[in-house]
């Protein structure tokens, strides 16, 4: 069973997410703890390939306040995720061309482990945020019209 700690919303509206993959987190200190206090945003982080590694930058874990502050921890610093040579090398290649971003979509405790979901995704155009959000609306309506039917 999985609880989900946060989750990043922008993500599916602005890219179609082609692939889902499964990440464990590097972390320090008491980064755990304040991450299953759910003090940690992912809106403004992605992540990237470099030297066959992978790392999410930007992702901002707030520190544990009730901790010993011996080590001071960048709250936005780079971290590193753990996934499959296989995982990172099928990524790097996709990642390479043009318009595909690799997007974390959001973060769960899994089993006492603290996991990433992250996504190989392609931009959206205007239009196509238009078409989603006339799809969305109209699906709203029909249920809320069945809804009152019955």
């Amino acid at each position: 069973m999985s609880k989900i700690l946060a989750r990043n919303k922008r993500a599916k509206h602005d890219y179609f997410i082609e692939e889902y993959f499964e990440a464990g987190l590097v972390l320090e200190g008491n980064e755990v703890k304040s991450i299953k206090a759910g003090k940690v945003s992912i809106k403004e982080a992605y992540c990237q390939i470099r030297n066959g590694e992978a790392f999410i930058i930007g992702m901002h874990v707030t520190p544990y306040t009730q901790a010993n502050n011996f080590i001071n921890l960048d709250p936005i610093r780079t971290r590193k995720l753990l996934l499959n040579k296989k995982e990172i090398k099928k990524i790097g290649s996709k990642t390479v061309e043009k318009g595909w971003a690799l997007l974390p979509l959001e973060i769960k405790e899994k089993n006492g482990l603290i996991k990433i979901d992250i996504g190989l995704g392609k931009g959206k155009k205007l239009y196509d945020k238009r078409k989603d959000l006339k799809e969305k609306d109209a699906k709203r309506s029909i249920e809320r019209t069945m809804k009152e039917r019955y």
